[in-house]
């Protein structure tokens, strides 16, 4: 599994949009810098997500992500490939007995297939929107990730990158 973590909030990410002419498109901006987290866990060759929405981004919660991903999947050995960051690290973090964690090289987001998964879900669940409060965005992405969850297709298509799926993984 692939693993990450992503922040949402309330300011707009612009996107292109269509509209007929000689009508322009106007976007509203949300200038409150408030955020919600969520992390996220994609195995490309089953096409499954795992995910959790946090208030913090925090070694705390990974240990809790890690956990939940354990439970969801109690009889598996994984995998989780990371970044680099503190959290991943930290003496205090709880890996679960099935699971190993294995870091990605330094600055390099382009070899995390998770980060593809963020990518669609705020094209496809937040594009051009401006929500009224954070219990907004959180329903919306209480919404979407399910919906991607959901989709095992449309993960692989996303995520199962010819390297990956090429790769022969024996975890003992």
């Amino acid at each position: 599994m692939f693993q990450d973590e992503a922040r949402f909030g309330r300011m707009v990410r612009i996107r292109r949009c269509w509209s007929p002419a000689p009508a322009r498109p106007t976007v509203n901006n949300g200038y409150e810098r408030k955020f919600v987290y969520v992390y996220g866990a994609v195995s490309p060759l089953q096409g499954e997500m795992d995910w959790m929405i946090c208030p913090e981004m925090n070694t705390e919660r990974m240990s809790g992500f890690l956990e939940q991903v354990r439970a969801a999947h109690p009889d598996d050995f994984i995998l989780m490939v990371v970044d680099g960051a503190s959290s991943h690290k930290a003496k205090g973090l709880r890996r679960p007995e099935n699971m190993r964690l294995l870091p990605l090289p330094p600055y390099s987001p382009e070899l995390n297939p998770q980060e593809h998964v963020w990518d669609e879900l705020r094209e496809k669940e937040f594009p051009n929107r401006v929500f009224n409060d954070l219990s907004a965005v959180v329903s919306q992405l209480e919404q979407g990730l399910p919906r991607m969850s959901a989709d095992s297709a449309g993960l692989r298509s996303l995520t199962a990158w010819p390297w990956i799926v090429s790769l022969n993984l024996n975890a003992i």
